[in-house]
């Protein structure tokens, strides 16, 4: 298991989606149990999966869908607090996660459209500081953990504000360091060894602080900062493994 585990946690992204549905039926049938739950697919197991760059996180990687902690949160917040499930809509998926690619996709109500510029199961591919859709193009608008990789994250911002409707929803989950007040970036740091040791994982180019959210603001999205954890129950945060303190910026235009 540790072979595979670090297959996960090495190996390019692209690769990683490939592999990832070979091995998938064989971790959920090993690690099938009661302890804990993936509410994504409703699937018990008796542990997760270690999940990091450099120093890994215990217990955080689903074995049937490959979650993180970060996508059970926003599958909850989606199915909980918003329509996102029952309303139609035309939704915007930058760089979509594999855990939810295939269940957005089946969902009558949405017109679901993918972009992303290197990954493999995307419908169009698309540079996200000039995308191909027009002014006011969509309800919903997804891009997380896409920033923290781009060195203009203005003009990314700028873009996925421009193809937002009016009223439309945005979230833009970040890798964030709630213990700095601005967001560390140093543009002259340029090898994968050297951003790993400032910024946590080799192709990341900056570390996002409490300002993170004044940024959005910057480029004109009305952020709420939600810390939906708060809502659920103590058991259910940890039966779900989900981090206590992370901030949803939920987006509107």
């Amino acid at each position: 298991m540790k072979l595979f585990s670090s297959i996960l946690n090495t190996i390019p992204r692209p690769y990683l989606i490939k592999i990832s549905y070979v091995v998938r039926p064989f971790f959920t049938l090993f690690y099938k149990g009661t302890k804990y739950t993936d509410p994504i697919d409703g699937k018990g197991f008796r542990k997760f999966l270690p999940y990091g760059y450099g120093t890994q996180r215990p217990n955080v990687l689903s074995p049937s869908t490959l979650s993180l902690e970060r996508h059970r949160l926003l599958w909850l917040y989606l199915k909980n607090e918003t329509d996102f499930f029952t309303t139609p809509k035309k939704v915007l998926h930058i760089a979509p996660e594999q855990c939810f690619l295939k269940r957005f996709k089946k969902l009558k109500n949405l017109d679901y459209i993918t972009a992303d510029l290197y990954s493999p199961i995307v419908d169009v591919k698309a540079d996200i500081l000039d995308l191909p859709f027009n002014d006011n193009s969509f309800d919903v608008v997804l891009c997380n953990h896409v920033l923290e990789h781009i060195v203009d994250d203005k003009k990314a911002m700028q873009e996925l504000y421009r193809v937002l409707k009016p009223n439309g929803l945005g979230i833009f989950q970040i890798p964030q360091d709630l213990n700095l007040e601005k967001t560390y970036e140093d543009f002259s740091i340029t090898s994968p060894e050297e951003r790993a040791k400032h910024f946590g994982q080799y192709d990341h180019v900056r570390v996002y602080g409490k300002d993170y959210f004044d940024r959005l603001r910057a480029v004109g999205f009305k952020v709420d900062e939600v810390d939906y954890a708060k809502k659920i129950t103590a058991d259910l945060v940890d039966r779900y493994r989900l981090v206590k303190g992370e901030i949803l910026p939920v987006c509107h235009k």
